[in-house]
């Protein structure tokens, strides 16, 4: 259980340092919100249902990538503003590597979820399954995003992270996509793996 609780204090580390002197508040608990609910979640099912510990460290960091695009907002983290310089890039796309974490760790969430409580019974329809759930998550966050500009106006712009890239909402369901199929087709083995050593089911 130790291993599960030192997970647990990187998370309370993460969102604490996150939230000293953001951006803004606002934009803040918007990027985190996702992460604290599914922390809450994830606690409240422990007992009921647990992961391999290895999809619960990807949950961590895709957690730590919110954190840190919660804390300076995605257009402007410092690292990929000096990569956007050193490449001649014209933004900081920090928010694809989120977008890319938002396909890849759900991938690996439900692939679990789909084996382990034998939803699908032929087995090579789980990679079209996973795949459809995870683009129909970015779809609905992109919808969400959407309702968040509606109604706050500019100070939803933060949060958007568009910056006058008029392609940015299908380039992030992209992202999401690249992130979903590269787990499928990449790590499916290693998730296996990690299935059987833990719970002898894959």
């Amino acid at each position: 259980m130790k291993k599960y609780y030192l997970l647990l204090i990187i998370f309370v580390l993460g969102i604490v340092i996150s939230g000293i002197q953001p951006h803004d508040y606002f934009t803040w608990f918007l990027e985190v919100f996702p992460a604290l609910l599914g922390a809450m979640v994830l606690i409240a099912t422990f007992e009921k249902f647990r992961f391999t510990y290895c999809v619960y460290v990807l949950i961590l960091l895709h957690a730590l990538v919110l954190f840190i695009g919660g804390h300076y907002t995605y257009a402007e983290v410092p690292l990929f503003d000096t990569i956007k310089e050193a490449l001649g890039q014209e933004r900081n796309n920090y928010d694809k590597v989120g977008h890319f974490m938002q396909g890849f760790v759900p991938a690996a969430i439900i692939r679990e979820l789909l084996i382990r409580r034998n939803v699908i019974n032929i087995k090579s329809w789980i990679p079209y399954v996973v795949l459809c759930i995870c683009i129909t998550i970015s779809v609905c966050y992109e919808f969400l995003e959407w309702a968040i500009a509606i109604f706050t106006g500019s100070a939803a712009e933060d949060f958007l992270g568009t910056q006058g890239y008029v392609w940015d909402t299908q380039s992030d369901m992209l992202y999401a996509s690249i992130g979903a199929i590269t787990f499928l087709l990449i790590f499916h083995r290693w998730h296996d793996r990690r299935m059987i050593r833990e719970f002898d089911k894959a």
